[in-house]
């Protein structure tokens, strides 16, 4: 047998892709000490911690706004199931995170869907999961937005607009619209 057919099968690993966002990224500089553009493992049974202090947390962000620990992550499998996830904490008492429209306080926690946007102060934060096979570690991948990420995803509008500015539920047929009146006129 060759080292190559001795070698242990290569397995994918689940990936967090995360694009970070700051209005004042340009002149603060908050993101500095982020790894962005290269893969890092982080071991399963390790949170991933995200906030102001670099001796308790990994991914550092530079700001005395941002909680020495703001939120952390945990990589986990469902039970009985093969597939995995993440689970957000937010660990600031003083600031509220945001998991899409879920808001979360001080130790509150969620799954993290597939597809997502957290926000805290300023911050906004695009999470997306491609899934892996590894069990023993997950992978980070982070990157920068230079736009806004809730300006950037389109968000599906309530309101359809109408072709040639007729809305054709309000036809001539139907009747009047409703009027505003006065309850003491008569």
């Amino acid at each position: 047998m060759t080292s190559f057919e001795e070698d242990e099968t290569e397995e994918t690993a689940t990936c967090l892709h995360m694009t970070f966002y700051h209005p004042c990224q340009q002149d603060k500089m908050m993101f500095r000490c982020l790894n962005f553009c290269k893969r890092e493992q982080v071991r399963a049974d390790e949170m991933a911690k995200f906030g102001r202090d670099s001796s308790v947390c990994h991914y550092n962000l530079v700001d005395t706004r941002v909680s020495r620990i703001q939120f952390s992550l945990q990589f986990y499998r469902k039970l009985n199931s093969s597939e995995f996830c993440f689970e957000i904490k937010n660990m600031s008492k003083k600031t509220k995170l945001t998991v899409d429209q879920t808001e979360l306080g001080y130790l509150n926690k969620i799954d993290l869907p597939w597809k997502c946007i957290i926000c805290f102060g300023d911050y906004q934060i695009l999470a997306e999961i491609q899934e892996g096979e590894a069990m023993d570690y997950f992978e980070t991948h982070l990157h920068l937005a230079k736009v806004p990420i809730l300006q950037e995803r389109c968000l599906p509008s309530l309101q359809p607009i109408p072709e040639k500015g007729i809305f054709p539920s309000l036809s001539p047929s139907q009747g009047k619209s409703p009027i505003e009146i006065d309850e003491n006129e008569s």
